[in-house]
């Protein structure tokens, strides 16, 4: 069947090839695609732009702007033709993270609510050609988003010419699960109406001008998400810690029965919590966050979620085989956003969010480095992380107490790299335990830190740190002896031998 409804013969006399399209590309542009997660990127103009450019003889890259991470299609086709130039604002791919970390790509690891306003100031340059996957085109010209929104539309707003990819390997019925909505520009910005994660404040589709669209591509590859990791041991019990330590919140009156809209990251972390609300008697909570997984689906369907709103659709083929066959259910308990309102802060206040993600590794103060191994190897990039926990009434950080086989404590004196402060992180939940850091000093939030989260093996360790430099100090950090604590155990390889 045709998924462009409209009658004008615009739109017709732009449906060409991949190829076709992908030779209006031209190296030095910067593009602007959907995509958030493997889903809803664009699936068959990158890898023929990447045969063009690396058929090029001379100057072949372009600047790849997204959501988020994307698949395969597009990401990895562009990086393995060394074809990317700069990178924006998060990552998950291994051929861009290797090209990352040895000075190929330019990357930008950037906050994703600042991504729209950057763009719409300049700071970013200007968007050349926006590239994005729809479901298909409305009677009235509309655009149907497909299984994410991420940054389409400020791209489409500010790109000089768009491509679009009509992916027939989604359903129509995918209309109306979307709310785009555009915050105007400062001065003249008027408060985001959402007082609940189920308010709807704009339009079902993405308005485009007709004029700027230069290609018209047709698809039929599904989303690439892969099966999601069974919840392992570990994660079962930092999910059981971080329920117990809600269930209490609940008990001392500083949540509601219904707990406050929670926001999420993506893994096996976070999927083992999602699981365990499930078994928890939790009922009537939404969630307001970046991206719904199969897990979230389970949690609608127990009745434990009334709504979910995110930005992203990002379900293995399982799921999303149950959320086709069920898309009438769902329509009432889900909604797709712009990241700019999905991350926004003044939302994200507004609602009183709990935010739950994941750290790399956690200091004695209560500072986060979520992105880089060693300080200096970026692994994905802060992604929405920040958003959430500066802005959230309660933000929660969780991660095993050790890494590589136990080599490695995730409880060190001072992060190697901070992307989130001891001023905004209330909680971190590890296998061993709850940390509650709110309402504490550094001196005190090291004792709750090693007494409670620190794996056995680097306890006495990080007491000697913490004794020495704690002790007589307001700031326990020792910038030379904290970093080289890092370097010492990965030269010893584990405190079991010392």
């Amino acid at each position: 069947m045709d998924r462009i409804k409209s009658k004008d013969s615009v739109w017709a006399s732009k449906i060409m090839t991949p190829d076709e399209a992908a030779s209006m590309i031209e190296p030095g542009m910067t593009l602007g695609t959907s995509g958030f997660t493997p889903a809803g990127h664009p699936k068959v103009i990158p890898p023929a732009l990447a045969k063009k450019l690396t058929s090029l003889s001379k100057e072949n890259t372009v600047n790849l702007y997204t959501g988020a991470s994307v698949g395969d299609e597009l990401d990895g086709e562009l990086a393995r033709g060394k074809v990317i130039h700069r990178r924006l604002p998060y990552q998950t791919q291994n051929d861009v993270r290797n090209q990352i970390n040895d000075g190929s790509i330019c990357y930008l690891d950037m906050h994703l609510s600042h991504v729209p306003d950057q763009l719409r100031y300049g700071y970013l340059g200007k968007v050349d050609v926006a590239i994005i996957e729809a479901v298909g085109i409305t009677e009235q010209g509309e655009i149907i988003p497909s299984t994410s929104v991420g940054n389409v539309p400020v791209f489409l707003d500010q790109a000089q010419k768009i491509m679009i990819e009509i992916n027939t390997s989604q359903p129509e019925a995918l209309e109306g699960f979307h709310d785009i909505y555009m915050p105007q520009m400062p001065p003249h910005r008027k408060p985001i109406p959402i007082l609940s994660a189920s308010d709807r404040i704009g339009s079902p589709y993405y308005q485009i001008d007709p004029e700027k669209v230069a290609a018209i591509v047709y698809s039929d590859v599904e989303d690439s998400v892969g099966d999601f990791k069974a919840p392992d041991g570990m994660s079962q019990c930092m999910a059981q810690h971080l329920i117990s330590f809600l269930e209490k919140e609940v008990q001392a009156g500083r949540m509601p029965a219904n707990l406050r809209p929670l926001q999420s990251g993506v893994g096996a972390t976070a999927n083992a919590v999602l699981a365990g609300l499930q078994a928890s008697g939790f009922k009537d909570l939404q969630f307001y966050s970046e991206v719904i997984q199969d897990s979230v689906l389970n949690l609608i369907d127990s009745g434990t979620f009334s709504f979910a709103s995110a930005t992203s659709l990002t379900l293995s083929k399982s799921g999303r085989d149950h959320f086709y066959g069920h898309m009438k259910d769902y329509r009432n308990h889900i909604m797709l956003r712009p990241q700019e309102i999905s991350n926004h802060p003044e939302v994200i206040r507004r609602l009183g969010i709990i935010s739950m993600n994941t750290a790399i590794e956690v200091d004695l103060c209560g500072h986060v480095n979520s992105t880089n191994i060693m300080g200096n190897r970026m692994m994905n990039g802060i992604g929405g992380s920040g958003d959430f926990t500066r802005n959230a009434a309660l933000s929660i950080f969780m991660t095993p107490s050790t890494a590589k086989n136990g080599d490695i404590s995730a409880i060190v004196p001072f992060v190697s790299h901070c992307d989130h402060t001891e001023h905004d992180v209330h909680v971190v939940v590890t296998e061993q335990g709850v940390a509650d850091l709110r309402g504490k000093c550094p001196k005190e939030k090291a004792k709750e830190l090693i007494n409670e989260c620190a794996h056995p093996d680097y306890r006495e360790a990080l007491q000697e740190y913490a004794e020495t430099y704690f002790q007589h100090h307001h700031i326990g950090h020792q910038p030379s002896e904290a970093l080289s604590w890092h370097a010492r155990f990965i030269k010893e390889g584990t405190m079991k031998s010392r």
